[in-house]
């Protein structure tokens, strides 16, 4: 009976902890286009670093476990520009702008 209730155990965990999880998605844009497949996506929490890249349309998706301050960093030209963020329980769009100052990135939200 013990041996029959393990794996399922595993699976709820599992399941139970991805729902808890809120999901920071939205688009990198330069010049009011999006940028190119495979741009590497980051958010920075106290605890962990999720990381992700770009598709065609310059989207991305992260599930966030912890609530409350972080940071997104996309890494773009050989630059790492930076925002700072919150990350919730419900899902969160922010959709950015690199925006070039000075042959320097800054991430805007748009």
């Amino acid at each position: 009976m013990i041996k029959n209730s393990i794996p399922l155990l595993i699976l709820f965990l599992l399941f139970s902890s991805i729902t808890l999880a809120g999901e920071v998605y939205g688009t990198l844009r330069e010049g009011g286009k999006a940028v190119t497949k495979g741009i590497k996506v980051e958010i920075v929490t106290p605890k962990k670093t999720y990381t992700t890249v770009t598709d065609t349309y310059g989207s991305y998706s992260l599930y966030v476990l912890e609530n409350g301050k972080c940071t997104l960093k996309a890494y773009y030209k050989n630059q790492t520009p930076t925002f700072e963020l919150h990350a919730y329980d419900k899902s969160t769009r922010y959709d950015m702008s690199l925006e070039s100052k000075d042959g320097k990135y800054l991430l805007k939200r748009k």
